[in-house]
């Protein structure tokens, strides 16, 4: 396949991880002027009784390997367990803290610019990772090059062109957006049950200090049934095609920061 950066890119996927060789990272990295990772993190948390506790970081990988198939980057594994406390309500949910995640992130990082990859992409599947907003921040203002992605405009656009009828607001979890995205990359692991479980509760402002529990009794915040692998298809597409406006101001040489 012939990427956007005009290289031939031989990235390979088995399930959600990457089945590159040391030999195709060092291929890839020649025929670049700069290289990029991307990092997918994802959650290990309650998506209702329809989709897997995985559900983030298979969205995370979803979108990284749409990327990954488009521009010359370095895909890493995802990081698979984050801050998801306020799910801890429901069975098979797991949690890091924001301390220990904003570490292993600037860890990796900087394992990544010793071996010459200077440039980091955080590719965020869980709407509750806040830190990873912090980490860019932080690592940008201290001369790094590192972006977090998607941005709630590139989903916006998204929404708009795979024809996503709820809103951002009220397809927080498990909802429209997620079923859409699983139905397309991994319909054998969504169960039945996602076309009546259907819940909105646009007034969250208690959610950090009650947790999930205290808006929905499924889990679910969003409208599942109106999700179709269409739409998932359409989703992923469209957020690859805006990667390209990140790559671009990464790939650039102007300084990120001033």
């Amino acid at each position: 396949m012939v990427n956007s950066g005009g290289s031939e890119s031989r990235i390979t996927v088995s399930g959600p991880l990457p089945a590159d060789t040391t030999e195709d990272v060092r291929a890839r990295g020649a025929g670049v002027s700069r290289q990029i990772a991307v990092l997918p993190v994802g959650s290990y948390e309650q998506h209702g009784p329809f989709l897997p506790l995985s559900t983030d970081t298979l969205v995370a990988c979803a979108i990284a390997q749409q990327v990954a198939a488009a521009f010359p980057v370095h895909l890493l594994p995802p990081v698979t367990i984050s801050c998801s406390h306020e799910h801890a309500a429901w069975p098979g949910t797991v949690s890091i803290s924001a301390v220990t995640l904003h570490a292993v992130v600037r860890d990796i990082a900087e394992s990544l610019r010793r071996s010459g990859v200077d440039t980091l992409v955080l590719i965020n599947g869980h709407g509750g990772n806040y830190v990873l907003g912090n980490v860019v921040q932080e690592s940008t203002a201290a001369g790094a090059r590192m972006a977090l992605f998607p941005a709630a405009e590139d989903w916006e656009t998204a929404l708009d062109r795979a024809g996503i009828q709820t809103s951002l607001l009220s397809d927080m979890h498990a909802g429209e957006i997620e079923t859409s995205i699983l139905l397309h990359a991994h319909p054998e692991l969504v169960k039945p049950g996602y076309e009546t479980t259907d819940f909105v509760a646009d007034d969250r402002r208690h959610l950090l200090s009650l947790g999930m529990a205290a808006y929905t009794k499924s889990g679910v915040i969003g409208r599942p049934s109106m999700a179709s692998a269409g739409k998932g298809k359409d989703l992923l597409a469209s957020l690859a095609d805006s990667f390209g406006a990140y790559f671009s101001l990464l790939t650039s040489e102007t300084p990120l920061t001033s």
